[in-house]
Parts: structure tokens; C-alpha cells; sequence
């Protein structure tokens, strides 16, 4: 059987979707399939797993222009990490490869100080093919200091954005750019980030935590989509995934569009929040 007629694999359906992010960079497009705003197309068979990958990440992908997504990993009652603050791991192995999919789709990933502090993550691609995106750190008080992975670590550039007039302590890695955003309520403006990183060309952005820095993209109302990856996992108490303004009335609450995906034993809600 010739490569033209055999089964288009998940590794070739993840090589058309970073194609289509990145085309200034990712230039191996794959034969015989094509990704647009509307959907994708095949002209040979598809295998489950690919065809689930492209259904799932497609609009992600090719949607055209500015993309904010936020993603949150939480248990089945919205907890994020225990009262001890301890998050390792709600989610199963898939998620993850989920998560590290969205950074390589994104030109940015965004954390606030909390998660660049407490979990010290290195926000880098490192389970799937893919380039890491530009690693940003909202520190309105110029708190993070240099002995953490994303100041310290040269594996992908890092912007750190603190507070005017709040000048980080120490030194930073060759790898790290400082830049001074204006204070608002004692934080940065979420639109005022995103404007900032968009100057940069950093145009398609992840924000992936903690639930805080969430909850105030998303209360903003500047995101595009929110990915919730729900682990079949009760933990009873702890951290919140989102903590928002409290509503009177049902009549109040968001019901944005919607879609399911499985992700190992966990549960992918892919909420649309600019849909008409």
C-alpha cells in the first residue's frame, strides 16, 4: 500500500496542527489533509485517535488573529490542589500531553506569581513535538525571585512583567526580558497583558494558572476558550479552580457552548466563551 492511501496517524494530525499555528515556522504541512476555521478534511482514512486530536484542537489551530485560551486541571469538585497547596497529580498522564499540546500551539504561555513561586514549573513542551512557547510572568509586586526555574532556566525565553515601581530582586538569566505594566485593583489588567504580549507578536496565548490568574482572564471576559480537564477524583476541600464574583441567581451564571473529550480516565470540557 503507498503512503497516499494509508492511515493518517496521530503523529501526522499533530504535525498538521502545528503546521497550521506556526506556518512561518512549522513548514512540513501533511499530504492529503487540510485544516481550515470551519473544520478539517482527509482525502484518506483517518485513524480514531487522530481524527480526535483534530476535532479537539482545530479550532485552536487555524483560528485566525488573537487567541487567549485558559486551561485549568481539577477534580470533579472544582479543586485545583489540596489546603496544603499540594496539585501532583490530579490529573492522569493524558492531561498532561493535553497541556503541553496547548503550550506548542501558543506563541505565549502566561502564569501569575503564585504558580511561578510555589510550583516552580518550567512551562516548557517536553511530552509532544513542538516548539515551547515564550514563558510570561505576571508579577505585579515584583515578588519571584531569581532561584526559580522560569528566571534561572535558559531552555525558552521569559518575559517578566511586574508592577511599576516594583523591581524584581536580582538578577535574571541572558534568556529573560523585564517589562513594567501598570497597576490596576492592585493587579495587571488581563486586556492590558494581552495588548502587551500582542506588541510583542505574541498574539496566541495560554494562560494556565493558577486558578486566580484564571478566574481573572475569565472574569475579564477577554478569553476566547477554557479548557477544564476534570479528574474522576473528590477531594472535599482545598484550592478552587475558579473563585469569581459571587452571582445572586442562576439567571446570572455563564452556560457557554460546549464540548467532551476523553483524556485517559479524566473528562476535557472545551467551553466556547465568544460564541454568539
Amino acid at each position: 500500500m503507498g503512503a497516499t492511501d494509508s492511515t493518517l496517524s496521530l503523529a501526522e494530525a499533530w504535525q498538521a496542527l502545528l503546521h497550521a499555528a506556526h506556518p512561518a515556522t512549522v513548514t512540513a504541512a501533511v499530504a492529503d489533509l487540510s485544516l481550515s476555521p470551519a473544520g478539517w478534511r482527509a482525502e484518506r482514512p483517518v485513524s480514531p485517535a487522530a481524527g480526535e486530536l483534530l476535532d479537539c484542537l482545530f479550532p485552536l489551530a487555524t483560528r485566525p488573529g488573537r487567541l487567549a485560551i485558559a486551561q485549568l486541571g481539577q477534580s470533579l469538585d472544582g479543586r485545583i490542589a489540596t489546603e496544603s497547596g499540594h496539585s501532583h497529580f490530579i490529573n492522569g498522564p493524558e492531561s498532561l500531553v493535553h497541556l503541553h499540546r496547548l503550550r506548542a500551539l501558543m506563541d505565549a504561555v502566561v502564569v501569575g506569581a503564585g504558580t511561578a513561586s510555589e510550583d516552580d514549573p518550567r512551562l516548557t513542551v517536553r511530552h509532544v513535538a513542538g516548539p515551547h512557547p515564550v514563558r510570561v510572568i505576571l508579577d505585579p509586586r515584583g515578588r519571584v525571585t531569581p532561584d526559580r526555574l522560569l528566571l534561572r532556566d535558559p531552555e525558552a525565553p521569559t518575559l517578566h512583567l511586574h508592577g511599576e515601581g516594583a523591581c524584581p530582586e536580582g538578577a535574571a538569566g541572558h534568556h529573560v526580558t523585564r517589562l513594567a505594566l501598570p497597576l490596576a485593583e492592585g493587579g495587571f489588567a488581563p486586556a492590558a497583558v494581552l495588548d502587551a504580549l500582542a506588541a510583542r507578536g505574541l498574539e496566541r496565548v495560554l494562560i494556565e494558572g493558577g486558578g486566580i490568574t484564571v478566574s481573572r482572564f475569565l472574569e475579564a471576559g477577554v478569553l476566547h476558550r477554557l479548557h477544564l480537564l476534570m479528574a474522576p477524583l473528590l477531594i472535599g476541600s482545598g484550592r478552587p479552580g475558579l473563585a469569581m464574583t459571587p452571582i445572586a441567581t442562576l439567571d446570572e451564571a455563564r452556560r457557554p457552548a460546549s464540548r467532551t473529550f476523553r483524556c485517559g480516565d479524566d473528562t476535557l470540557f472545551d467551553l466556547v466563551l465568544d460564541a454568539p
